[in-house]
């Protein structure tokens, strides 16, 4: 027991702390390389690496059709479009501010509840829908950022990034998945990064060679890779199936804050005033949809897991 709740809280600071440094390294990487392109490289080696720490732990790999087919649907939810496209709207917003709207994601994941498994909102939940509607329109609604070229496009991109995100842990939360959770982080992340390898020679990107990126680049990739992939998502992976989803998408509190004063203090990102009231107003509403009293102690089904 004690080692389970030692492991569920380290599971957690990874997902609080390193996830909310990921869109600092994100920017970083993504100012000198293609986003699906970086994305594809990144998942491909943390799934690579993944697979031979399983094999030399002599931990079995075998997937079954159903859990192969599982593995590629969380695969596209998480990295291709919640992580690849985000990426890619990170050149038009700033990296505090791309994670100010990924907090949105307990929302999300409440609409998606409602609307799935039919659950009732409570008061707690219906403040915090309001609240996180107010904080969302302070926050888009500033000058600094209508004003930017693509940010509206960008700002659109990453909500739907955050849809897609949010029904791939309503969906892993019951879905039939390799038991080892390094396992299971293993093959989404090869699936993830065959369909954004296919679909960057679709959109012809530029292919750059790992000797020819900078140094910062070199290094953001390696922290991507090691802490933000192997290590983050597959406690990620843990959390869904140890904990309810609405649990582990408090994550939303501490990672805009962390790439806030990352953003600010090292890319010289702007901080407004208005953008603290609105990430204020936004996390008060995330807290209160994640401190309500949970209606029954069943996990959440999905209609997905039928797949």
């Amino acid at each position: 027991m004690k080692n389970s709740k030692l492991l569920i809280i380290a599971a957690f600071f990874s997902i609080y702390i390193i996830w909310g440094s990921t869109y600092l390294f994100n920017k970083i990487a993504g100012t000198e390389l293609s986003p699906l392109f970086l994305a594809s490289i990144r998942f491909l080696v943390a799934g690579v690496l993944i697979m031979i720490i399983a094999t030399l732990l002599k931990i079995s790999i075998k997937i079954t059709k159903t859990q192969l087919l599982n593995s590629a649907i969380a695969g596209f939810l998480f990295l291709v479009y919640g992580n690849g496209v985000f990426v890619w709207a990170l050149k038009y917003v700033d990296s505090g501010f791309a994670a100010l709207l990924a907090s949105t994601q307990p929302l999300f994941v409440l609409f998606l509840l409602r609307l799935i498994d039919g659950k009732k909102m409570q008061k707690k939940s219906i403040i915090g829908v309001l609240l996180g509607m107010l904080g969302m329109y302070l926050l888009v609604s500033q000058k600094e950022v209508s004003a930017s070229e693509g940010s509206v496009l960008g700002i659109f991109m990453i909500l739907t990034c955050v849809l897609s995100w949010s029904y791939g842990s309503v969906f892993v939360s019951k879905a039939d998945l390799p038991k080892n959770y390094l396992v299971s982080t293993g093959y989404q992340m090869l699936f993830a990064a065959a369909m954004l390898g296919i679909s960057s020679l679709i959109f012809k990107e530029v292919w750059v060679s790992p000797l020819n990126w900078s140094y910062k680049t070199q290094m953001s990739m390696l922290f991507l890779i090691v802490f933000g992939g192997i290590v983050a998502f597959t406690a990620f992976n843990y959390l869904l199936k140890m904990v309810s989803p609405e649990k582990v998408a408090t994550s939303a509190y501490v990672n805009p804050v962390i790439a806030l004063v990352l953003g600010w203090s090292l890319l010289d990102e702007e901080l407004t005033s208005q953008s603290i009231l609105a990430s204020i107003v936004l996390l008060t509403g995330v807290y209160f949809i994640t401190s309500r009293k949970r209606l029954t102690k069943n996990k959440v089904t999905t209609k997905p897991q039928k797949i």
